[in-house]
């Protein structure tokens, strides 16, 4: 969508066909909708992943567990000094029913069996097997958003596209009708 080939839709001309005037329309709307619509879809999203997010991390409640088995391998690293990060073990806790539970969670790296740590139950009780940090929250946040706005960006843009390419087809089309009529005048002059 090169700037040079857009014609202001309201400047008049003797040559300007309806398809010339609907085409710099369509580009003007696309410029519009790519330039607002996307990032505004963009946003939603992200924020529509975030609200879900907090919506699933509100329900969770923490509970004291001790770690029974050494972590084996670490599975993220920690960006700041590259010697943190998270590892899958096993704790132990105690429901709010009294009763003894066990279960694979992750959880920072550097602990070791028989260290306590704070877990995290669902509603129904469960153990959030690997609980999202406030960081992982708004990074899937600002990926989410970041796809949704490209995607609508795309779509826009290939929209206006195909809309140019119709429009050609029928400027084609008129032209080839209107040289058909000339060359038959110009064939068969009238006497």
């Amino acid at each position: 969508m090169p700037l040079a080939k857009f014609r202001p839709p309201w400047r008049p001309g003797p040559l300007r066909r309806g398809t010339d005037v609907a085409q710099s329309w369509v580009v003007l709307a696309t410029g519009v909708l790519i330039a607002v619509a996307a990032p505004a879809a963009g946003v939603v999203a992200g924020s529509a992943v975030d609200a879900a997010a907090h919506r699933e991390s509100a329900s969770w409640r923490p509970v004291s567990a001790v770690v029974t088995q050494e972590p084996a391998t670490r599975i993220t690293v920690d960006s700041g000094t590259g010697t943190g990060g998270r590892v899958h073990t096993t704790v132990r806790w105690t429901a709010p029913d009294h009763t003894v539970r066990t279960g694979e969670t992750t959880l920072a790296a550097g602990v070791h069996v028989g260290d306590r740590t704070t877990v995290w139950l669902d509603r129904n009780g469960a153990l959030v097997r690997d609980p999202s940090t406030p960081t992982d929250s708004l990074a899937e946040s600002v990926v989410a958003g970041t796809v949704v706005g490209s995607a609508a960006g795309l779509l826009f843009f290939g929209a206006e596209r195909l809309t140019v390419r119709l429009l050609d087809r029928r400027r084609y089309a008129q032209w080839e009708k209107e040289w058909a009529e000339v060359d038959a005048r110009w064939r068969h002059p009238q006497q």
